[in-house]
């Protein structure tokens, strides 16, 4: 009877709103139009803004020389408390939002107002170890809706109703797989990743059709025995080996390759149980996205011992490099060095720390760090840079074509390593340790940077009280928009969550607003009968700014 009653509740709801004639109910969304999402920058059909994940919008209405006149349009108030990431799409209208742990909330873009909702049914005993219980967004094809669920579910929703059309597991929550990304819609596939690496799961990426769910393929990113790569593990410590693919990648249409990042290997902090590089966690992947075959990779880490997993975000770009055009990849890792690879055959060709690191001398010729020695994990604890949380982590940076920068948001910050024991026990934790620290007596800050990806070098830092958990997007006004975490400074002072509008080209600040609560997604810009709006969340609310 309940679930009757909301869909007769979301019938009625959508009715009359077609009725006022407000809404294009059309929800069709082809694959040719998020290949060509960039001419259509009134939507926000995929979660990066494009297949690039650049995170730049051609829109300018909002500009450099009106933007301290934003003002907030509607706040839209979660039904459930939680953690919330979620980086929302817009199509016609209808914004398309996940609320923690696993709901999809349909809102009409001019209000806020709920048009329908679905929620997932969940197991009383969920699993979620080294995951927040949260859901950063979803993806559409077609008139269909797919979330994946934080029990690790795919399920595919009619775009018009949240009417259920399948569902399809992806892998077995009781063995510790759960699932936070969103996932990427391509031509007829809808590819997603899991986590749980810190229970010491094997990680894998797969590919179902968009149609009725059935999978396609999956890649296991840790080898198996008698594959190649499985020599950089000893003995069978590859059956445990992390590598997780949780965070949402990109897609080359012309390649017709995917581009991901994998996680740590497992366990965390004691390396000792898996001697060798660990292929291929901590990697750049690229995939033929018709049979998941393994293409390329690119460790940036061998034998991670810190938890800095490559889930970052892969920025692609078509540019000149040394004098002749090249299909790049722009990596900023989260151990602290900016990466430009060459996407065709994943080939290293510069890197520079972007913050201030102390694990790695540098770079060698072939983008393997040279370590610096003594910064491996110990029972008594060794303090380095970055903390476990990384110089950046799963947050979007952003790359604008007019000015060229690439654009992130970054912690200074240093953490404390220790090495545990590390007994692998199923469904459970296998950290090789407890959970690294910060230092308590010297934070660190937070900040947005711009870095010139032709040299790697900073162009400007806006310096934050404190450190950012929100993406960054930059737009054809010329405008870069992000946003401080919020938190307790060291006295246990409260400190504020500010939204910010920065100038793309030299970092000053334009305009800011406080929204109270934590922030920790990505921003998003569209528009609504031809009016520019930005939308970004904080605390439990979701909100919305327009000019007057």
């Amino acid at each position: 009877m309940k679930t009757s009653r909301l869909l007769v509740f979301s019938f009625s709801l959508l009715l009359l709103v077609v009725a006022s004639g407000a809404i294009s109910w059309a929800q069709n969304v082809t694959y040719d139009e998020i290949l060509h999402s960039a001419s259509h920058p009134e939507n926000w059909i995929t979660y990066g803004g494009n297949y690039a994940s650049q995170r730049f919008s051609e829109l300018k209405q909002i500009n450099t020389e009106n933007v301290s006149n934003l003002k907030m349009r509607w706040v839209y108030q979660l039904r459930n408390q939680g953690i919330f990431e979620s980086s929302p799409l817009v199509v016609d209208g209808i914004m398309y939002v996940t609320e923690p742990p696993t709901t999809v909330t349909a809102l009409d873009v001019r209000t806020g107002r709920p048009v329908w909702r679905w929620t997932a049914k969940l197991p009383q005993h969920l699993l979620t170890i080294g995951l927040f219980p949260t859901n950063r967004g979803v993806a559409i094809l077609g008139g269909t809706i797919y979330v994946a669920t934080i029990d690790a579910h795919l399920v595919a929703l009619d775009a018009k109703t949240g009417a259920e059309k399948w569902s399809v597991e992806i892998g077995n929550n009781a063995d510790a797989v759960a699932i936070t990304q969103a996932p990427l819609a391509i031509n007829g596939k809808i590819i997603i990743g899991m986590g749980g690496g810190e229970g010491g799961l094997r990680g894998y990426i797969d590919s179902y059709d968009a149609r009725d769910g059935k999978r396609l393929w999956r890649l296991y990113t840790i080898p198996s025995a008698g594959e190649p790569g499985v020599e950089t593990w000893e003995g069978e410590s590859w059956k445990y080996g992390g590598g997780t693919t949780w965070n949402t990648g990109s897609y080359d249409p012309e390649t017709n390759t995917l581009f991901w990042g994998t996680g740590n290997p497992a366990p965390d902090w004691n390396g000792d149980v898996r001697p060798g590089d660990n292929l291929y966690a901590d990697s750049a992947i690229a995939l033929d996205a018709d049979t998941g075959a393994l293409k390329w990779h690119f460790q940036f880490v061998q034998h991670d011992t810190h938890d800095w997993d490559a889930v970052q975000v892969p920025v692609l770009v078509d540019a000149d490099w040394l004098g002749h055009p090249r299909r790049l990849v722009y990596w900023a890792h989260r151990g602290g060095f900016f990466y430009v690879l060459d996407r065709s055959t994943g080939e290293f060709l510069a890197g520079r720390p972007f913050m201030g690191q102390t694990w790695a001398k540098g770079l060698d010729d072939q983008g393997r760090p040279v370590l610096i020695p003594g910064m491996e994990p110990t029972e008594a604890g060794v303090v380095v840079a970055p903390g476990v949380q990384g110089g950046t982590n799963w947050y979007s940076p952003s790359f604008n074509p007019l000015t060229n920068f690439f654009y992130l948001s970054v912690w200074e910050n240093k953490g404390i390593f220790k090495k545990g024991e590390a007994e692998y026990t199923a469904g459970n934790r296998y950290p090789g340790s407890l959970p690294a620290s910060e230092l308590p007596d010297d934070p660190g800050y937070g900040a947005i940077r711009a870095i010139d990806p032709k040299t790697g070098q900073r162009v400007w830092e806006h310096k934050m009280q404190s450190k950012p958990w929100t993406g960054v997007l930059s737009t054809g006004g010329r405008l870069l928009f992000g946003g401080t975490g919020g938190g307790l400074a060291r006295d246990d002072e409260a400190l504020e969550a500010y939204f910010y509008a920065l100038d793309a080209e030299s970092g000053k600040e334009l305009w800011r607003i406080s929204l109270g609560g934590s922030m920790a997604a990505n921003p998003i810009t569209y528009t609504v009968n031809g009016k520019q709006m930005v939308t970004t969340s904080a605390g439990s609310g979701l909100f919305t700014f327009t000019l007057p």
